[in-house]
């Protein structure tokens, strides 16, 4: 196996009009922020508006990581509280019949090192997720191209979107029985409604991981999560019926996830600048570095969601430089995230900031949390 990358500012190459399309950008973000205003009375995301699941849990950093996966904030071992969303994509709330690709977003407090200068001094890491092994687009220019399209059917026409999922994922199940899922189609509408929990979630773009670059992703560990891998939910029938999906699971029984890194190694197969490429895991195989342990909870209320949804957003560009964000679509959502956060609370005349919530009890862990930490620690006594 070829060793690592070393991170280098220079494996980054900015394109020479990458300025005017972040620009445009944050025009599309501002029609869709400004619509689901209009329409709904209150301003959602520009992106993820709809929340399945607001969880907390806490990241437990695995012991005896090699030297190359011991980077960042996985550098030492230890246990960290978090929250995590799951979120349909996009920027209006609509009945789960219209069926996309899912989001996942991660932010980890109390991280020790030197941060990002757009992270505004908070010691939180945020990770962003979504259920696609490469982002839809190869760069911010051709993901434009789609927000427009998603910025004129804002708020409109959901009872259409609604029937054309229901054919394009007839489509698709033929396809995947010949092992031709279509990317294109799950952006489209027609994304297999599978279970969220037992999904596996990519952050599709690269990082810095410290002295390397790398990509992320999240899989099922408990066996719970696991045996959810690959079942469907009836979507049809029920707006938030991935919600009440989760609900179930989480209240009973809560469930683990594994954190894990594929290093680059070689920048021609897996390129910094090209979103769309999915980095071969011959090349470079996915290895576990923490589990995030998620005690069982009421995963959505309407008063978590006043006090997680408001005033809280996620940014890659929140958390340490050893986890810097890289290539283009990062550097277009440096500017487009705190963009739609900050026209988002100006709507609804509430503050939106990347802090850890104030849900989260005195010594920065919740009991929940708290309680995960205690029975991780007991295992791992039990194990050694």
């Amino acid at each position: 196996m070829l060793p690592p990358v070393l991170y280098d500012p220079g494996l980054e190459m900015p394109a020479a009009d990458e300025e005017g399309v972040i620009r445009d950008i944050l025009t599309q973000f501002h029609r869709i922020v400004s619509a689901t205003h209009r329409d709904l009375g209150h301003a959602e995301r520009g992106v993820h508006a709809k929340s399945h699941a607001l969880l907390e849990g806490s990241l437990h950093v695995h012991r005896d990581l090699s030297a190359e996966l011991a980077q960042g904030l996985f550098a030492t071992p230890g246990t960290y509280p978090l929250v995590a969303r799951l979120s349909a994509i996009p920027g209006d709330p609509l009945r789960d019949a219209v069926s996309g690709p899912r989001g996942l977003a991660l932010k980890i407090d109390g991280v020790e090192g030197e941060l990002l200068e757009t992270a505004g001094g908070n010691a939180v890491q945020d990770f962003l997720f979504a259920n696609g092994t490469a982002f839809g687009a190869p760069t911010a220019y051709q993901f434009l191209q789609s927000l427009r399209l998603l910025a004129l059917t804002t708020d409109r026409a959901e009872g259409a979107k609604a029937a054309l999922s229901r054919l394009l994922r007839r489509v698709q199940r033929v396809l995947a029985r010949f092992g031709h899922r279509s990317a294109m189609l799950d952006a489209l509408g027609g994304f297999l409604p599978t279970h969220p929990l037992g999904d596996r979630f990519h952050s599709q773009v690269p990082l810095r991981h410290g002295r390397h670059v790398a990509k992320y992703d999240i899989v099922p560990d408990s066996e719970n999560f696991r045996r959810l891998s690959g079942a469907t939910i009836d979507i049809d029938r029920d707006p938030f019926a991935i919600r009440n999906a989760i609900s179930r699971v989480m209240a009973a029984e809560g469930g683990r996830w594994s954190l894990r890194v594929q290093l680059c190694r070689d920048v021609e197969a897996q390129p910094i600048e090209n979103g769309a490429v999915e980095w071969s895991e011959a090349i470079s195989p996915f290895q576990n570095v923490a589990t995030i342990e998620l005690p069982p909870q009421t995963s959505w209320s309407r008063e978590r969601a006043r006090s997680l949804e408001d005033a809280l957003c996620f940014s890659p560009w929140q958390g340490l430089e050893a986890h810097r964000p890289l290539g283009n679509i990062m550097r277009a959502r440096r500017a487009a995230y705190p963009f739609s956060s900050g026209l988002r609370g100006r709507l609804n005349g509430c503050p939106v900031h990347g802090l850890f919530p104030k849900t989260i009890h005195k010594n920065g862990r919740s009991d929940q949390a708290q309680r995960s930490e205690q029975a991780h620690d007991a295992d791992s006594e039990a194990a050694g």
